[in-house]
Formats: C-alpha cells, sequence, structure tokens
C-alpha cells in the first residue's frame, strides 16, 4: 500500500494487529509486531529490517525490529491459529489448499538452504523451500500455516547429513528434534495442526508434487478428508469395470491370491482410449481481464473429461481390504485445440459429483498462485535476510497476516477486487 492509503486505514490495522497479537507475553512485542506490519504494508522495493526501519521514520528502529523478528520468544503458531479463527469466518472456506515456494539465497549460511528444486525458478537451485497451508473459497484466501522444508543435508540422522551445514544448525537456531521430514508429511502435520485449532475443512487441494505421492492422499483419506489433487501422466489405474479375478489352484504350493488379469495403464492412455469426444466444456470462473463473460470479464473455459478409475501401485494394494482396488475420480483438461490432454487430477469425491464441481474444485488452486504473487512482489514474503529458524517463521507468518489484513480491506470494499489480475 502507498503511504495515504495505509494512512486511511490505519485504525482498521491497529485494531486488527492488537487482534492477532494479543497472545504476545508483552507490550513492546505488541508494538514492534504493529510496526512490523507497517513496514511490510508500505509501498518499497525491499521488505527487509533495514530499508523498512528506514521508510518507517521515527518508528524505525532497525534493532528493535531486528530483535522482535530473529529473537524475540513469541510463537508464530499462536498468531498463525489466531489469523485462522479470523480468516474462517470471513473466507467461509471450502478447501485446504497446500503449496510450496522457494525463497532463493545467494548463500549457504540460511537455516535449510540448499541445492533443490523450486517452481519459483522452474529448476535446481540453492533456495530455501517452504510448505504452506490456506483456507480458500471461490472469492478469497489465506495462508494460516508454514514450514520450513529441511532438507536431508541438514538432518545429523540422514545418510546424506552433509558435516558442514550440520554444524550450522546451531547457529541457525533449528531445533534438535527438527529433522528431514517429506513436503507431503509436513502439508499432513499442518493440517492436523489447523483442525487442532477447530477449523475444520472437508477438501483439501494440490498440485501433483503431492497428489503424486500415493502416502499423502492414503493420509487425507485416514482423516476423513476429500481431496482434488494433480497427478503426473504417469500415474497408473485400472478401468472401474476391471476385476480382479483367481487363477485356477494346480494343486501344489499356496494358493493363488486374486488380481487383475491385464497391467495397469498410465492415466494418460485411459483417457485418450476414451477419446476427445468424451470432453466437455466447462466454465469454471471469470477472471478479471475484459471478456466475454456475463459481468464483462474474461471467462475461464476449457474441456474436460471425467472418468471412474482405480488407482493402482503398491502402497494402494496394502492400504485397501479385499481384493477389489478402490474407485476414484479421474479428471483431465482436453482442450479442444490441443491434439492430448493436458493436465490431470485424481478425486475421492463422491460418484455422483458434477463435472463443473470437479473442475472447479480442481482449478481453485489458483489463489494460491495469485496469492503467492502478491505476497512476494508486495508483501516481501521472500525479503528476509536473517538466517534462523525462528526469524524465518517469524517473518512469513507476519507476512501472511499483513496479506489477510489486505484481503480483508478488499472484501470490505468489493468481494471481486480479490481476483487476480
Amino acid at each position: 500500500m502507498m503511504g495515504g492509503e495505509l494512512a486511511a486505514v490505519r485504525c482498521d490495522l491497529e485494531d486488527f494487529a492488537a487482534e492477532m497479537f494479543e497472545p504476545f507475553a508483552r507490550a513492546d512485542q505488541r508494538r514492534w509486531g504493529t510496526v512490523y506490519l507497517w513496514g511490510l504494508l508500505l509501498d518499497g522495493r525491499r521488505k527487509s529490517v533495514e530499508p523498512m526501519a528506514a521508510r518507517l521514520g521515527e518508528d524505525g528502529n532497525r534493532q528493535a525490529l531486528a530483535n522482535f523478528i530473529t529473537t524475540s520468544p513469541w510463537e508464530a503458531a499462536h498468531v498463525r491459529a489466531r489469523l485462522a479463527w479470523r480468516m474462517q469466518q470471513v473466507i467461509k472456506p471450502t478447501a485446504f489448499i497446500v503449496d510450496d515456494t522457494g525463497f532463493l539465497k545467494d548463500g549457504d549460511a540460511s537455516a535449510c538452504v540448499a541445492r533443490q528444486y523450486t517452481g519459483t525458478a522452474g529448476k535446481v537451485t540453492n533456495c530455501q523451500a517452504g510448505v504452506s497451508l490456506y483456507l480458500a473459497s471461490d472469492d478469497a484466501s489465506a495462508a494460516v500455516d508454514w514450514r520450513l522444508f529441511l532438507p536431508e543435508s541438514w538432518d545429523p540422522a540422514s545418510p546424506k547429513a552433509d558435516p558442514g551445514r550440520v554444524a550450522r544448525r546451531t547457529r541457525c537456531g533449528i531445533p534438535e528434534d527438527v529433522g528431514h521430514v517429506e513436503k507431503w508429511q509436513l502439508a499432513l502435520d499442518m493440517i492436523d495442526e489447523t483442525r487442532s485449532w477447530g477449523i475444520d475443512v472437508p477438501l483439501v487441494v494440490a498440485d501433483g508434487g503431492y497428489g503424486d505421492t500415493a502416502a499423502f492422499r492414503l493420509g487425507l483419506e485416514e482423516r476423513g478428508l476429500g481431496y482434488a489433487v494433480g497427478i503426473s501422466t504417469t500415474t497408473t489405474a485400472q478401468p472401474e469395470t476391471a476385476r480382479p479375478h483367481t487363477p485356477p489352484y494346480c494343486g501344489r504350493g499356496p494358493r493363488p491370491q486374486p488380481a487383475y488379469p491385464e497391467p495397469a495403464q498410465t492415466v494418460k492412455k485411459l483417457v485418450i482410449e476414451a477419446g476427445k469426444q468424451a470432453a466437455r466444456p466447462v466454465q469454471w470462473r471469470e477472471g478479471s481481464r475484459a471478456g466475454s463473460g456475463r459481468s464483462g470479464l474474461k471467462r475461464m473455459y476449457s474441456r474436460f473429461v471425467a472418468l471412474r478409475i482405480r488407482p493402482a501401485g503398491r502402497e494402494i494394494r496394502k492400504s485397501t481390504a479385499g481384493p477389489e482396488l478402490p474407485v476414484r475420480w479421474l479428471l483431465a483438461e482436453w482442450p479442444a485445440n490441443q491434439p492430448e490432454p493436458v493436465q490431470f487430477w485424481l478425486s475421492n469425491l463422491p460418484a455422483d459429483t458434477a463435472l463443473a464441481t470437479l473442475v472447479r474444485t480442481a482449478k481453485l488452486r489458483w489463489r494460491i498462485e495469485h496469492d503467492y504473487r502478491e505476497m512476494k512482489q508486495t508483501l516481501g514474503l521472500a525479503h528476509f535476510e536473517g538466517r534462523t529458524w525462528r526469524g524465518w517463521h517469524h517473518h512469513v507468518t507476519l507476512v501472511s497476516v499483513a496479506h489477510a489484513f489486505c484481503t480483508l480491506q478488499r472484501l470490505t470494499r468489493s468481494p471481486k477486487e480479490t481476483a487476480p489480475a
């Protein structure tokens, strides 16, 4: 926000900050939390401590801000819980959305930095990776939980441990009990934590980085959660009509167990066999650019195939009682101008779910791409220059609070203003 815009909502921001920072034990923590939010919201290219302090004028005590964000012993989870309670009331979420983003780094001194793939750069590069959990509806979304991913090279118990990075754990303030945990498990942990705050959302949306992992999908099902998750073209499944059969017993050795007579096929092959004629047109939302929609905005439109299939794989078989694999939805986007499908999702929504509902659910993830862009370009999500575990979690939590405040202001004016540019 520009200075004039922020001044106009100063009372709103102070009230919101007081609500979010009520758990803080000391008045000075509440004060510097509010000042830090001001710094994140004020217009400026960098949102690290030093340039923010310079822009904040007489409030800009660089040392106090640095101490508050890096070393002050306040619990980020307490602020996130309050944020989740507030935003649940406003957003009325229909889904949790799980995703991760990269924080590019030049050096190797920051907590958990390593060469790893990040979609932020579209390649393997030197970065930190943060996993986030959002509350989302068609109208708005808010990040309410975060985890900093710890690579195996930082875990002293891992065979891939790097002695130099393990030695830096103490300087970075990484708790002794924190080890390497896969991103999909971090996502499940955040879902469990958020539900423990009383936030009960029945549906999870995620991209293929999570949906490709059967253990993640099984974890959601064990929790009684519905999902619509991206998957890769090589995910395998049986058609819904496939049935296992038991080969005849020859009289010697163990009796044969029921098995599917044909090998599982890739989801891409199953959709192509269904044919392009199986694709149906669906409009799932209107954007913010001028177009031919009823409101004068561009329609988000494509063609989709939905099939009932039986996902295959060792983990699925081991977790299934009885010989038959469970039936799930396979959704594929197949634009009219493309020779083959371009994107795939798997869902455990009920068998009578309408195609339009499947599509809108799977496509809800657009909100996160929009939010990451705003949080990074406007609110300084990736600008934290400290090196500690605690500092990183403090910073991303306060950026989430700042982003939620912006969302609340937009919703107060017009729900449509939360749409992406």
